[in-house]
């Protein structure tokens, strides 16, 4: 069950009302949620192929500038190169899968329109940095390779202090 502080929380996070949560993904280490788990169908009917949806805006914006730093690109020249990070990252994306699927399973939403499809460019590109933290955040580390890469670029983005609190409107850097 997800907490009423939990959804006020996220919606502080993210600027507006959260969908279709499943469960908290992930909670920072200053007791908000970070990653959200959502339902691969949003109340909508909306086909949602992004299962681990990273919250916290804090993090957020330092994966942003990693993104303009060129890291996707250097990560994308490495996972072309070694095949063994290729290997980790497919396997990466079947863990993702499996977790959309066992989600559907539970609630009962089979949603064919993103069968196979997991997120961020898995298996074979980087697309999102967010998608990749959010599911090494969700799903622990040594899941996804690259993610795990992300986090410790990042380091303590939380030592600072929660990035909203749940009377918050909007986040707080």
């Amino acid at each position: 069950m997800i907490e009423p502080a939990d959804v006020d929380a996220i919606a502080a996070q993210l600027g507006r009302e959260p969908r279709s949560i499943h469960e908290i993904g992930h909670r920072c280490p200053c007791g908000n949620p970070d990653v959200v788990t959502t339902e691969p169908r949003l109340d909508n009917g909306t086909p949602f192929p992004t299962t681990y949806y990273l919250t916290c805006p804090r993090a957020a914006s330092r994966i942003g500038t990693l993104e303009a730093s060129g890291l996707m690109k250097e990560m994308q020249q490495r996972l072309s190169e070694d095949p063994a990070l290729a290997e980790q990252y497919a396997a990466a994306h079947e863990a993702y899968l499996a977790a959309r699927e066992a989600i559907a399973a539970s609630t009962g939403q089979q949603v064919p329109e993103i069968a196979g499809i997991s997120a961020g460019g898995m298996p074979n590109r980087v697309k999102c940095l967010h998608v990749l933290a959010g599911q090494s955040l969700a799903q622990g580390p040594g899941v996804n390779p690259l993610g795990d890469e992300v986090l410790e670029i990042l380091g303590d983005w939380w030592k600072s202090g929660p990035c909203v609190s749940a009377s918050s409107t909007s986040a707080s850097d």
